[in-house]
């Protein structure tokens, strides 16, 4: 897989971690362009990490992801050690999203990214977790990829939506 700058990231075999497609992956940085340099970015569910490595080499300052699966974790730790500036700019959590959630209250994200697997029940709780942590910045905004047919943008107590699009299977919902 490639990102940003024709960079080559490592994969896991198998559909396991299920990466972003790189046209969904487009549409987000370009709809983000202008947010993404110093920001603090959370991945959540992070796969194999292609999101937060876009974020890095665009120019976040800092990302964390969380990831479920430990090989996929140190995947990603090792993508991201390639192209973050030093080591302090990224760190990679693994666990399930729930649990791991609840370590980040009151630590403060401007950007989230949040695909967890499209069967999942994952959705609704975790957006609400992210108001209940007060995870996210009063002027940040939260990116939630699924599949229409698993589960529908919705609005969620706290958070306000302000866009979707549509890429063939594949919706991005955004909240404020």
């Amino acid at each position: 897989m490639r990102i940003y700058g024709n960079r080559l990231l490592k994969t896991l075999p198998g559909d396991l971690t299920r990466p972003t497609s790189a046209k969904v992956r487009e549409a987000l940085f370009n709809i983000w362009h202008s947010k993404i340099a110093e920001c603090r970015w959370l991945d959540l569910c992070a796969g194999n990490g292609s999101m937060g490595a876009e974020a890095l080499c665009r120019g976040a300052s800092f990302v964390i992801g969380i990831e479920k699966y430990g090989k996929a974790c140190r995947i990603i730790a090792e993508n991201w050690g390639k192209i973050g500036n030093n080591e302090q700019n990224f760190q990679v959590m693994k666990g399930d999203v729930v649990k791991v959630l609840k370590t980040l209250a009151g630590k403060k994200f401007d950007l989230i990214y949040f695909d967890p697997p499209y069967q999942s029940q994952l959705y609704q709780s975790v957006l609400e977790m992210i108001i209940t942590y007060e995870i996210l910045e009063q002027q940040g905004e939260i990116a939630v990829e699924h599949n229409p047919k698993f589960w529908q943008g919705k609005e969620i107590q706290g958070l306000t939506m302000v866009r979707e699009k549509h890429y063939g299977n594949t919706n991005l919902t955004f909240y404020k």
